[in-house]
C-alpha cells in the first residue's frame, strides 16, 4: 500500500512534535515565573508564547500548500526540502525569541518563513495555471 501525501503526512508530524516543543518552553516559562494565566507583559513568557503561536499561524499556511502542491503531483524531490528548510528556520526563530547570542535567529527564521510562504504560493498559482 502506497502512503498517500508522504511529504506532508512528515511536515505535519515535525510540525507536531516542534508544537509540543514550543509548548514545554512557554511551561518552563511560566514555572520560572509564577504566571499561571496569562503573560508577563512583554517578558520573556510572552516572547515564548509569542513564538509558539507565530508557528502555528504560519505553519498552518505551509501545511496546505505543501499538500495541494502533493496533490497536485508537482512536488517531488524539492518539496522535502522546502519543508525541512522551514522547519529549520522555524527552530532558529524559536531560539532567537530568548535573545541573546542566538537572537539572530529569529530574523532568520522569519524570512525563512515568509520566502517558504511566498515561494509555495507561487507554485500553486503556476500550478492552477498549467505552467508547472
Amino acid at each position: 500500500m502506497a502512503v498517500v501525501l508522504p511529504v506532508t503526512l512528515t511536515a505535519a508530524a515535525a510540525a507536531a512534535v516542534i508544537n509540543i516543543w514550543l509548548g514545554i518552553r512557554v511551561g518552563q516559562m511560566r514555572v520560572k515565573h509564577k504566571v499561571s494565566i496569562g503573560d508577563d507583559a512583554g517578558g520573556p513568557l510572552t516572547a515564548r508564547m509569542r513564538a509558539q503561536l507565530n508557528f502555528v499561524e504560519n505553519t498552518a499556511f505551509v501545511l496546505v500548500l505543501v499538500a495541494a502542491i502533493e496533490l497536485a503531483g508537482r512536488g517531488n524531490p524539492w518539496l522535502s526540502w522546502v519543508v525541512a528548510i522551514y522547519m529549520l528556520g522555524r527552530l532558529a526563530h524559536a531560539f532567537g525569541m530568548d535573545g541573546g547570542s542566538l537572537g539572530k535567529g529569529r530574523s532568520i527564521g522569519i524570512m525563512i518563513t515568509m520566502l517558504t510562504q511566498l515561494g509555495l504560493s507561487v507554485v500553486a498559482v503556476l500550478i492552477v495555471l498549467g505552467v508547472m
